[in-house]
């Protein structure tokens, strides 16, 4: 474990804070619904019209690789960027793609118990959990109750 977080130290200090991706960090930092980078960048533009989507793209990778940001890959979905770089769990809607924080604690006890049972270093671990959001619920419940005219 200390290992990843030398590395995660080292390349901290390799980038400095450029304009741009001071900008690009403060912009996820005002969002609170888990933006994809289109997102971000549609955003950023509104301060800096002239940022290309590549410049976007590299910058959040930095920021995220730095520890600044937290890059969340999840299952079936783009990338989108979280300003809480905690330990937390994420729920997606498997309808709209919508994303907000599961409201649990991490489970550190299952790396611990894990630790011991395997020959990996466990660096971490990801916990996803799907549904439907309040608004898609409501959507499928309308239908179910007034299916359309043929």
């Amino acid at each position: 474990m200390d290992e990843h977080r030398d590395i995660t130290l080292a390349k901290k200090h390799i980038y400095r804070m450029t304009p741009q991706r001071k900008v690009i960090l403060e912009e996820v930092r005002k969002m609170n619904n888990h933006p994809s980078a289109d997102e971000i960048y549609e955003a950023v533009r509104k301060k800096l019209p002239r940022i290309s989507l590549g410049t976007v793209y590299r910058n959040l990778e930095i920021l995220s690789e730095q520890g600044e940001i937290q890059k969340l890959e999840l299952t079936d979905s783009v990338n989108r960027y979280d300003w809480d770089t905690r330990k937390h769990y994420h729920i997606r809607c498997v309808r709209c793609g919508r994303v907000d924080n599961a409201p649990i604690a991490p489970m550190q006890q299952l790396e611990n118990e894990l630790y011991g049972a395997t020959v990996f270093t466990i660096l971490g671990h990801r916990l996803e959990f799907i549904g439907l959001c309040p608004e898609c619920s409501k959507k499928l419940s309308c239908l179910k109750n007034n299916p359309p005219d043929k």
